[in-house]
């Protein structure tokens, strides 16, 4: 990956070090004079596997019992990023024993001894950041029953970092890496004596961002739902350690917390979880929440989109649909070319989802997860809906951007008698095959059922060439066509009804039945479910309905339904609302 960065990211990389290598020579900070409480959320079983020398980063595991979280040799730099940002402090101290203790200060005592003189992948703005955090909100567990010597270290290292982001913050790019630097910053000079001017600058840097990178809506520019938690989540601190010190936070930074909060309670699921789309993960059990709850602010979605994303519920059924033009230019290095897929969540069980990010199992899959293909909607063979760019010099790491992106995206509620209505459509076929993809999905009021269409059709005479054209080169065999319904790995598919429909069992005991018009071909194929964390990728199954498209108009109509004999709960008969099912 180093070999394919642009000359700017090289120098901008040889700039953090030099500014590292003079910032370890100072002599700054001796002790705390506050420090914010532990707010993140650790992995007990996580933590007690470190301690059992079980590293597992990223997709990569590495066994050394007894052996230092230091000597993993990273197979990638998404494994060095976790490695040095030291969120594995969060897993240790939900452990919170003498074992887990020692492991933390050993290991914290070497990244002291091996990097903190400037060198190693550790030093740049956002991981130093991430890294500031993590050391002082864990100050306590890492200080106790500690040498003198040791803590000297410490408190010196943790100095050292600070006047190094002082000096770097602003070469970082902006979005969440600037976040972390800044949040980072701000931490450090409320709690450690000598950094406290560090503090107005780096607030009044950070709500220059939020007005920047915070649209009205309460998104960002990557549209990525796990970003934008982590975000929140950094505000939240900030302000939280802010008025801890006696400071009242800006009205940037409490309007930019107002704005995210009713975003991601369109963006969760019904069983608490994010929606993963463009490169996003549904995120740490009850991380959202506890986010949610921290932000203070209970202000409810709106019915419009939100981040680009619509959702509709009904009962104990969540449903979030991409409903926008993808990420432009460099925000786009991880978007997904998932324009009008959706996700299903029945109570506390996933049921349609897209495959997400494969960035941890490496680039083929990384690749593979961004096609349309990896996503439940539909797509003609052959193309996503955006496609990737060669590598771009836009970003550091020279990967591909989405280009060729859908230009115009309609979506549109409406209110049935039993139910909502959401009508979609995007123009990401129309250079290629001149064919506009139409989307129509109706949820009943319980959230027992979900009626769908889907409609590829030609809108002008300058249409009807392209798609003839595109005709003409599968000689007049039919444009192929597939619409796609992965399916969570826990959830177990069959096919019923003597091939005309799919029976889909929950482990809850529900089983949801999608059936079709007939005018495709049914089938069961194999699929996958990519999320951080695991060794590979999770084997799961997809409903494909495929078919060939020749005339102007190709129209399939599915259904989505629990079975008669699924159990209805009393959460079934409550009226829509948006956040029935986060408030209750």
């Amino acid at each position: 990956m180093a070999q394919q960065q642009t000359w700017r990211a090289r120098r901008a990389q040889f700039m953090h070090l030099v500014h590292a290598r003079i910032a370890a020579r100072s002599r700054p900070a001796t002790g705390f004079v506050s420090q914010p409480e532990p707010k993140t959320i650790g992995h007990f079983a996580r933590g007690r596997q470190l301690i059992a020398g079980n590293f597992l980063f990223s997709g990569s595991l590495t066994e050394a019992k007894g052996g230092s979280i230091w000597d993993i040799a990273p197979e990638n730099d998404v494994v060095a990023e976790e490695l040095h940002g030291c969120a594995w402090l969060d897993d240790l101290a939900a452990v919170g024993d003498a074992k887990a203790r020692v492991c933390a200060q050993a290991w914290v005592s070497e990244w002291i001894t091996r990097f903190g003189n400037g060198r190693g992948a550790g030093w740049t703005p956002d991981l130093t950041g991430r890294r500031l955090i993590r050391w002082i909100q864990h100050g306590f567990f890492l200080l106790r029953e500690q040498e003198r010597e040791a803590n000297v270290a410490f408190y010196r290292s943790l100095g050292q970092q600070t006047i190094f982001l002082s000096r770097r913050w602003q070469a970082t790019s902006q979005g969440l890496p600037r976040f972390e630097a800044l949040t980072g910053m701000i931490y450090a000079g409320l709690s450690l004596e000598g950094m406290e001017q560090h503090v107005e600058p780096a607030v009044a840097a950070l709500a220059r961002d939020c007005g920047r990178e915070i649209d009205e809506t309460g998104g960002i520019p990557t549209r990525k739902p796990e970003e934008l938690l982590e975000v929140l989540t950094l505000l939240t601190w900030v302000a939280d350690a802010l008025r801890e010190t006696d400071r009242q936070p800006t009205a940037a930074i409490m309007t930019a917390i107002s704005r995210i909060t009713p975003t991601l309670r369109a963006l969760r699921h019904a069983d608490g979880g994010l929606a993963r789309f463009h490169g996003g993960g549904r995120g740490l059990d009850g991380r959202l929440d506890h986010a949610l709850a921290a932000a203070g602010d209970r202000t409810r979605p709106t019915e419009g989109p939100h981040m680009g994303y619509a959702r509709l519920s009904g009962g104990r059924t969540s449903v979030v649909v991409d409903a926008a033009t993808p990420p432009a230019g460099a925000a786009s290095v991880n978007a997904h070319a998932s324009t009008l897929a959706f996700e299903l969540t029945s109570g506390r069980r996933p049921l349609i989802v897209n495959c997400g990010s494969g960035r941890t199992f490496g680039e083929e899959w990384r690749r593979a997860g961004r096609a349309t293909p990896s996503h439940s909607t539909l797509c003609i063979e052959g193309y996503s809906s955006s496609r990737l760019g060669p590598p771009s010099r836009l970003v550091a790491s020279r990967q591909e951007l989405l280009v060729d992106t859908p230009n115009d995206v309609q979506c549109h509620f409406s209110q049935l008698h039993d139910g909502r209505r959401l009508e979609l459509s995007h123009d990401g076929y129309r250079r290629t095959h001149g064919l506009i993809h139409a989307r129509t999905l109706d949820l009943a009021m319980d959230g027992r059922g979900m009626v769908g269409e889907d409609l590829l059709t030609t809108l002008t005479d300058v249409d009807k060439q392209r798609f003839e054209h595109a005709l003409d080169e599968t000689a007049l065999q039919g444009v192929p066509y597939a619409l796609r319904f992965h399916i969570h790995p826990e959830v177990d598919a069959t096919l019923d009804m003597g091939g005309a429909a799919v029976s889909m069992a929950l482990k809850s005991g529900e089983i949801w039945i999608l059936r079709h018009d007939g005018h495709a071909n049914l089938a069961i194929e194999p699929s996958v479910y990519l999320e951080n964390g695991r060794l590979s990728p999770r084997p799961s199954q997809q409903v494909v309905l495929s078919g060939r498209t020749m005339a102007y108009a190709t129209r399939v109509r599915w259904s989505l339904a629990k079975a008669q004999d699924t159990p209805e709960g009393l959460r079934d008969l409550v009226t829509d609302d948006p956040m029935d099912d986060f408030e209750n």
